[in-house]
């Protein structure tokens, strides 16, 4: 199995392990916080995050076995979602490293694509979602500078208008502002519709 480095300067597990970062500060009491994501608290974004990374998987791999049970909640009751989150990395870097996955072809809802473009928008989905939850958590948003301005790149090419649209009816916002002097992260927020 080979790392699946998606592209100059993008790696999926250093996503991962940036948004690992952000979730292992997540306290009992910071579930019902608010979100960027207008749809979404703290544990429904804790809940897709995990999820998502169980569905890049399966895509990739062609594998449905590999993905979230339909509404699974990681963290209600005593649901430990860090090891969740855990094993779903575990899973989703399995997937992408496998022999032939980057080749791939995937046909996935937004078009088709080779597995190492899959892997960009694996990476793209998880630190965004990771910045969200920052914001959402009231933590700093500067989050791993070199990757933020690689995954930047790859959005401005690769995120059209035709994924654009309101909340829960399109992929991405429309594309924001972002403040004089906003870091990479918060750049990349803004472009994919986060208020920075």
């Amino acid at each position: 199995m080979t790392e699946p480095s998606v592209g100059r300067g993008v790696d999926l597990s250093s996503a991962f392990d940036s948004t690992m970062g952000v979730l292992r500060k997540v306290e009992p009491h910071d579930l019902a916080r608010p979100t960027p994501c207008a749809s979404w608290d703290v544990r429904a974004l804790i809940n897709h995050i995990i999820s998502a990374a169980r569905w890049w998987a399966a895509m990739v791999s062609g594998d449905p076995g590999l993905e979230a049970a339909e509404g699974a909640d990681y963290v209600g009751g005593d649901g430990d979602f860090v090891a969740a989150y855990e094993e779903s990395i575990r899973v989703t870097l399995g997937a992408f490293g496998a022999q032939g996955a980057a080749e791939r072809m995937v046909t996935v809802p937004f078009g088709e694509f080779p597995g190492a473009a899959l892997a960009q928008f694996a990476a793209t989905d998880q630190f965004t979602h990771g910045w969200d939850l920052a914001r959402a958590l009231g933590q700093d948003t500067d989050l791993v500078p070199e990757l933020a301005v690689a995954l930047l790149g790859l959005a401005e090419v690769s995120i059209t208008d035709a994924l654009r649209g309101p909340d829960t009816e399109a992929s991405f916002g429309p594309e924001r502002a972002a403040p004089d002097g906003a870091c990479a992260a918060d750049r990349l927020a803004a472009y994919l519709g986060r208020e920075v």
